[in-house]
């Protein structure tokens, strides 16, 4: 099976840590006054940012590691082993 999580989640980080930093950048310095003048948008944006970088990589090498092999003699009598038994089992 070819579903992989940690894509769509790479891109939802990304996506909403761009937003983070972008609100960071153009929102009013008063508002960071009781965060001791740390600007916590640009910094929790950057850290998410890295973040779903990383799982877009890992997902990327996952998906590319999972389509480099190659079938083995074995595996592909096991498959069609179970598609016999889930056809002989199927309801008519």
């Amino acid at each position: 099976m070819g579903l992989d999580i940690r894509i769509p989640i790479g891109l939802l980080f990304s996506i909403l840590s761009l937003v983070l930093i972008g609100y960071g950048l153009v929102s009013d310095k008063a508002i960071y006054a009781h965060s001791l003048g740390y600007n916590v948008n640009i910094l929790w944006g950057c850290v998410m940012l890295v973040f779903g970088i990383a799982m877009l990589l890992l997902g990327r090498r996952g998906f590319s590691a999972m389509r480099s092999q190659t079938p083995s003699p074995e595996g592909l009598a096991i498959e069609r082993d179970t598609q016999r038994r889930a056809l002989k089992d199927e309801p008519k």
